[in-house]
């Protein structure tokens, strides 16, 4: 292990790492690279590490970060994705019990995790969707298929509206809506580019040209098209290089889904998930409308892997009185 260049890399401003932060990093990189002596640097492999991590209870998400971070560190594409799939979402198991109860009463909530449980956090991607289809089924099952829909699309995640503050301020700068979201896709454009130039990964997935085209081509890829007071917005696949390259649909739909509670459930078949689990990430795309508009908006599943679709797409509903002839009010 190359404990100086790693110790390099977590000096980096953006990581924000105290000393003891940095030595207990340097520290759990080293067992996983001990770990991996005499083994392939596979996903399998990170995921059966995650394993020991979870059995002995230091399966902590400072941990995963550290991971996630020694494996950008050594350039192993594979068990970097694995590792950030355990971050990625890693909260929604435990935050799924919670809010369940908080909404639909504690009763609800030990009936449909009854002989489940929550998913521990570091779960291996590919065990996740058993935990999570039953769970959703029940919750159809008990509060109705729209109900459930409905409190999906308040999101899973723990999305605090202050990272997205500096969306709202971009959006006021705008103008208007329509102006936001040109504005917003040519950023998400620049970054992709910085990515390719710089050779790093764009959150999991590599960029070359052909995928920057892609996504620069689709208006609602990422950025949204508005249509009355409705903003369609499809996302970019989770891997579009490999998408792009692929002619599988199964495989294809793998590609494209970004959710890790879902996504292996595609490729191997072995679960149906429910589609209505979508809402969830409806739910975080239309976060950064629910802070610049100061309210929690409509979103509707449109398109989706899980529902049979090639892509994902999402209709959010804005404010009606914010959108006076194509312009959008500042207030």
């Amino acid at each position: 292990m190359n404990k100086q260049g790693f110790r390099t890399m977590l000096q980096r401003p953006g990581y924000k790492l105290t000393e003891e932060q940095m030595k207990a990093s340097m520290a759990i990189a080293e067992r996983f690279d001990a770990y991996l002596s005499g083994k392939a640097p596979t996903a399998e492999n990170a995921w059966n590490f995650s394993k020991t991590l979870i059995r002995e209870g230091s399966n902590t998400r400072e941990n995963y970060l550290a991971l996630v971070r020694y494996c950008l560190f050594i350039k192993n594409h594979a068990m970097y994705i694995a590792m950030l799939e355990l971050v990625d979402g890693g909260e929604v198991g435990d935050n799924l019990y919670r809010r369940v109860a908080e909404r639909f009463g504690q009763e609800v909530r030990d009936e449909i995790f009854a002989g489940i449980g929550v998913a521990p956090y570091g779960t291996p991607t590919p065990e996740k969707p058993a935990y999570m289809q039953p769970v959703i089924k029940r919750l159809e099952m008990k509060v109705g298929e729209q109900a459930c829909k409905d409190f999906l699309s308040t999101c899973l995640r723990s999305l605090s509206d202050e990272g997205y503050l500096p969306e709202r301020e971009k959006y006021r700068q705008a103008g208007n809506i329509d102006a936001y979201l040109v504005q917003r896709k040519e950023a998400l454009v620049a970054e992709l580019e910085a990515c390719l130039r710089e050779g790093r990964p764009f959150y999991a997935q590599e960029i070359t040209e052909e995928v920057i085209a892609y996504f620069r081509n689709d208006p609602e890829m990422e950025g949204g098209v508005r249509v009355g007071n409705i903003v369609y917005e499809s996302k970019i696949p989770y891997q579009t290089k490999q998408y792009l390259a692929e002619t599988d649909p199964v495989l294809m739909g793998y590609y494209y889904c970004h959710c890790p509670w879902a996504r292996e459930a595609i490729r191997r078949g072995n679960v149906k998930l429910s589609a209505a689990f979508c809402n969830c990430s409806a739910g975080a795309h239309k976060k950064t409308f629910d802070v610049i508009f100061g309210q929690p908006l409509k979103v509707e599943v449109v398109e989706s892997i899980l529902k049979g679709d090639n892509r994902c797409r999402f209709a959010i509903y804005l404010p009606k009185e914010a959108v006076v002839n194509k312009k959008e009010s500042k207030e």
